[in-house]
């Protein structure tokens, strides 16, 4: 019976990460390229909080119980926008810190190669032949 729980647990997850399309945004985000996407994304929990704010007062106004499932995925959905733009920011910084580190080594490794195209650069310049 846990077998069978854990295997559909799973299959429930990867379905709701490969095709649900909060979580195919997260993980565009989550990329090198869209991290500088993540703040902006934050703008998405809007309109989530208005579908949960509709949604709350349907349901004081006698709607079907069912909407509170809306209203939940509403605001997960909400949470999951607010927290990729602290998340994304930070990532961002990190993977910028670790490019300029990068670079430098590659810098401090080559200083020769570095002298010598400066050089070249120089005497391009002034026309030395």
């Amino acid at each position: 019976m846990i077998r069978l729980i854990w295997a559909v647990s799973v299959h429930t997850r990867y379905f709701l990460r490969r095709y649900m399309p909060t979580n195919i945004l997260l993980d565009a985000i989550r990329t090198r390229r869209g991290l500088k996407w993540g703040i902006p994304a934050m703008l998405l929990a809007i309109p989530y909080v208005l579908i949960a704010n509709v949604c709350v007062q349907l349901i004081e106004d006698g709607a079907p119980g069912w909407f509170h499932l809306i209203v939940l995925w509403a605001i997960w959905n909400m949470l999951k926008m607010l927290w990729i733009g602290p998340v994304s920011a930070v990532l961002l910084i990190r993977a910028r810190v670790r490019e300029s580190v990068t670079a430098r080594r590659e810098r401090a490794n080559s200083p020769a190669e570095a002298d010598d195209a400066e050089e070249r650069a120089v005497v391009n310049a002034i026309g030395i032949r």
